[in-house]
């Protein structure tokens, strides 16, 4: 029994050495590693990447900066922000007027320098630039309300610095003030009905540190 089993072991092991001879030099030849390293692509133009959606990131965030600042960093809040506002939708107008991803005024533009509003809904660069401008210009205004109800509760909220910068861009940074220091009795709905409330509920917990607060940022501010 044992001498049977050692032959069925054995036997099939010793076939596959046998043929392991048998390999022609052509298919050794075919097998075996290549050496790559005589091999270069220097001088190639070489596209392997395509451009983002937005093509802003470059422009509006320092090449020294992260591009991986997704989740509940910069680039997370700005892109939950621009979903609520028109659901990511550069050319959009709706029915008051307001313009773009992030459904700017035109009021607002003129305080960062924007006039073209013709220029500014067919330029998505643009308006991720003025996205920043006009959030670095809300931190400045508000800066001392950051600093005095972050980690507070005020209205039934609890209120965060990003959840102060939404705010601020649904309904001004002097609407979010009047709130906070009434102590979230004079609040702000917008023409459908969006509170004050809501955007310090919805957009609380964001990492927005990397913005700037700029007293007057104009577009020669961005890098």
């Amino acid at each position: 029994m044992i001498r049977n089993l050692v032959k069925i072991t054995v036997l099939p092991f010793m076939i596959g050495l046998l043929s392991l001879g048998n390999i022609s030099e052509k298919e050794r030849e075919f097998t075996k590693t290549e050496d790559f390293s005589q091999y270069s692509t220097e001088g190639l133009d070489l596209f392997y990447t395509a451009p983002l959606p937005e093509e802003t990131l470059q422009d509006v965030i320092p090449s020294y900066f992260p591009l991986a600042l997704t989740g509940q960093m910069y680039i997370g809040f700005k892109e939950a922000l621009a979903f609520k506002e028109s659901q990511g939708n550069y050319f959009s107008i709706n029915t008051f007027g307001y313009l773009g991803k992030y459904q700017f005024g035109a009021s607002t533009l003129d305080l960062i320098g924007i006039k073209n509003t013709k220029n500014f809904i067919k330029n998505p660069a643009l308006q991720e630039k003025a996205f920043l401008l006009n959030t670095s210009r809300n931190k400045w205004v508000l800066r001392r309300d950051i600093k005095r109800y972050s980690g507070k509760w005020v209205g039934g909220v609890k209120i965060t610095e990003s959840g102060i910068l939404a705010a601020a861009h649904l309904a001004g940074p002097g609407s979010v003030k009047l709130f906070l220091r009434s102590g979230g009795e004079t609040s702000f709905n917008d023409a459908f009905g969006t509170s004050i409330e809501s955007y310090l509920r919805k957009f609380s917990g964001y990492d927005v540190s990397f913005v700037q607060a700029v007293k007057r940022p104009r577009l020669g501010d961005i890098w």
